[in-house]
Formats: C-alpha cells, structure tokens, sequence
C-alpha cells in the first residue's frame, strides 16, 4: 500500500478530532436558529456568543468586535470593501503590499471600479515589506493600509507592529490577512495595534466555510450582505453555529498546543531545509526569509524543471506538496510572490511550497526528503531546459 505524507498545510488542514466532538451536536439535537426566541434558538446563540467570547480572549479583543464570516476570503472583502465605502469621504487612496493574497489584492482592484487608488508597496529580496517605500508613499488621502502577518507562499513573517505604528501615527487603518499567522503566533490585537484582522477555520484544524474579521470598536464598516442584521449589524445571514463552535474549539488546541508544535515543527522544517539547500546535483534556493519565517514553511525554486511536474510525481510517490497558493494553483501564471521578490518567470516556475503541521512526523519528513532527489533527477533528465 501507497504511503501517503501530507505537507500542505497551509493550503488546508484535518479537522481535528476535538473540533469535530464539540460541533456534532450542533447538527443534530441542538440545531435551533441561533436568532429564534425559543430555547432551541438561545441555546444555540449561547453557543456561538461563548465561542466569540473564547477567540476574543485569545486574541486580546472584546466579544463585539469578532464578527464571524464565511471564509478569510470573505473578511478580507469585508475588511477593505466595507472600510473604503463606509469612509470614502476621508480619502480613496488604499496601499496594499506586493504579496498580498489574490484575496486581498483583488478586492483592492475591485474598488478602482468605485474611484479609489490602489498602490503597491514592494518587499525586498526575503519578501520583507520594505518600511520607508510605505511611508513614502502615504498620503493625506490614503485611509487604508493592508499587510498580511505570513505570507502563504514563502512563510515571510512582516513586522506588523511597525507597520500598525506607522499608521497608527498617519491616523490610517490598519488591516492584516492573518489566515496563515492565527494559530501560529500569539496575536495580541491591542498589543500589535492592529484595527482589523482576518482569519480562517480551515487553516488551523477547524471546519472550511467559516472566518473571522476582528473589528476594533472604533472602526466603521459599511455591511457588503444586506438582510437580517445578524453580527451586529456587519454580516447579515443566519449564523452557523457548528462550524464556529468548531472554529473556537480549533483555535483554543492551537494555543494550548502552540510552543511545542512550534519548536517541533521547526525542528522537522529546518532539516529540510538544511538537506535540500545541500543539494549538489541541482541548483536550488530557498524563497523567502531563512529567519523570518512562519516555522512551518519551506518554499524553494529549483534551476531547469517545473515546478507543477514535481507536484505531480511527488503526488505518484503519495507526497502532497504545492508549488504556491492552493487558491491559484489551477492558473499557469508564474507566482507574483516570488516574482515581487526578484525571481524570473523561469525560476518562479520552478518552485515547490512545503508546509508542516499537527500531525507531520519525522517519519514522514525521512520518506519525502527519500523520494525528493530521486523525483528531481527524473524530471532533469527529461525536462526541455537546459
């Protein structure tokens, strides 16, 4: 039987066994509208108003400034559509950084359409955003500037409190796409002065089909659903009780859990790390900070092969790794991540993302990096560069 080694956890994740016990009932015995008057429904919206609480306490937030959504694609729409409308009349000017999440950017290109201008800030060669280019290039019209905490390509990790500062002082609001930090850093809203934050269940071993935006109390978002008024007012539709049961059940593990899992984690990335960049029989880098870096990401372009053929063989062997973002993967497109870093189409072509996570163990590590070279040198000899 095929071993299967599953290292693309940053695309999605196993719904943890914990997760899964704490939603069940909410799909059958306690399935009440969460806004329905009788004990069915108050049963259910204690449910949920005690997860907000829970996610709140975690990340140093107040209960009403979690609003829950379907997705991190859905809270980064909300977030930046729902800012620029609602304050439209202090400016239309947005600056977004050059590795930002199709998410994020294309809900920033969507707002041309409405009159506002969307500015790029670049990173320099580790995919770190480059601070003065920000400063230098806010206005007295920019009311909006959005950094993601860990880019889900390369595991860059950006300097969210100087960024929130720097805004905080230009009295600019501050987003961040957090879908690849929460649950990996300790996110102290306050602590990072972060006005709004995006997260995800699905990436941190909850359901798919739920998010968050974390609003802070002073922010005004114009609602992008219009209907019953459901989170206060933000996000009209009824609520799904059992995925965001699941969502905070998933987020409280990943806290518990986050110290060790990360050392351990690190431990296993780093010796992947340090055996492909040995590689003698092709060359190869690493993309992305080596000590920046979120500490379960190893992403790397290798010279002369593609990098869609190696997820495909790797694939045969029962190795699952991607050459980028899950959410673009169907696209030929080189990724605008590592080229925003420096790299050429060809090179960018060439990548593989590898992410670790709960229940990687070094058992699985030893069999892909086993399997790796003999891949590589299969493709380098079919392979049409030279």
């Amino acid at each position: 039987m095929k071993r299967k080694v599953y290292l693309d956890y940053a695309a999605t994740t196993p719904i943890a066994n914990e997760v899964i016990e704490a939603m069940e009932p909410y799909f059958s015995d306690k399935f009440g509208n969460p806004n329905s008057l009788h004990s069915f429904g108050v049963e259910a919206r204690e449910a949920i108003e005690k997860s907000r609480e829970k996610i709140a306490k975690l990340i140093n937030a107040k209960p009403n400034e979690i609003i829950f959504v379907s997705s991190g694609t859905e809270a980064d729409n909300l977030a930046i559509k729902g800012y620029a409308l609602a304050n439209k009349q202090k400016g239309k000017h947005i600056l977004i950084s050059s590795i930002e999440h199709k998410a994020v950017i294309n809900t920033a290109k969507w707002l041309k359409d409405y009159g506002f201008e969307i500015d790029f800030v670049n990173v320099d060669k580790e995919g770190i955003i480059k601070l003065d280019e920000l400063e230098s290039k806010i206005r007295k019209d920019t009311i909006l500037v959005s950094v993601m905490s860990v880019n889900n390509e390369i595991g860059t990790i950006q300097p969210i409190k100087e960024i929130s500062k720097l805004c905080n002082e230009k009295g600019i609001a501050f987003h961040t796409d957090a879908v690849q930090a929460l649950g990996k850093i300790d996110i102290d809203v306050k602590k990072f002065g972060i006005d709004m934050l995006s997260g995800s269940g699905h990436k941190i071993y909850g359901p798919k089909g739920i998010g968050l935006l974390y609003k802070k109390s002073n922010i005004n978002l114009e609602p992008l659903l219009h209907g019953g008024g459901q989170e206060f007012g933000i996000r009209s539709s009824t609520e799904n009780t059992p995925a965001i049961v699941g969502f905070a059940k998933a987020l409280e593990l990943c806290y518990k859990e986050m110290e060790k899992e990360a050392k351990r984690q690190k431990n296993l990335r780093d010796k992947i790390i340090d055996e492909v960049l040995s590689y003698d029989f092709i060359k190869v880098r690493l993309n992305g900070s080596k000590e920046k870096r979120i500490f379960n990401n190893a992403n790397f372009s290798f010279y002369g092969i593609e990098g869609e053929s190696l997820v495909l063989l790797l694939d045969e062997y029962g190795i699952a790794c991607s050459t980028g973002s899950a959410c673009s993967e169907k696209t030929l497109e080189p990724s605008h991540v590592l080229l925003a870093i420096g790299l050429k189409p060809e090179e960018a072509h060439g990548s593989l993302r590898i992410t670790l996570g709960r229940y990687t163990q070094k058992e699985d590590i030893d069999y892909f990096l086993s399997v790796l070279p003999k891949v590589i040198s299969k493709l380098r000899r079919i392979t049409p560069y030279k």
